[in-house]
């Protein structure tokens, strides 16, 4: 229960500096796939860029969960567009 406790100001202003970078990486991210593309090669640089622009642990973080999400995007949409296909098929 270590990991547990009282809010202090430091604690909620490490967090409020996270969600800040946070926001920016996604900008960063948004704007360059928008220029490159949103497939899996401008989806990686987009993610290097917000990455390499967001310093140490926090644009490591930004990088993971984009890759993780453009991977689940990939699925999701290939998943969908099979179910459609399907439906068609079967009208």
């Amino acid at each position: 229960m270590d990991k547990v406790g009282v809010p202090t100001f430091s604690g909620i202003k490490e967090s409020m500096i996270s969600y800040a970078l946070g926001i920016g990486g996604g900008l960063l991210y948004g704007l360059s796939t928008s220029v490159l593309g949103s497939g899996l090669f401008g989806g990686l640089l987009g993610a290097g860029i917000a990455g390499a622009a967001i310093k140490g642990v926090r644009g490591e973080i930004i990088s993971t969960v984009l890759g993780f999400q453009t991977v689940l995007g990939a699925v999701s949409g290939s998943n969908a567009s099979a179910s459609s296909e399907s439906v068609r098929s079967m009208i």
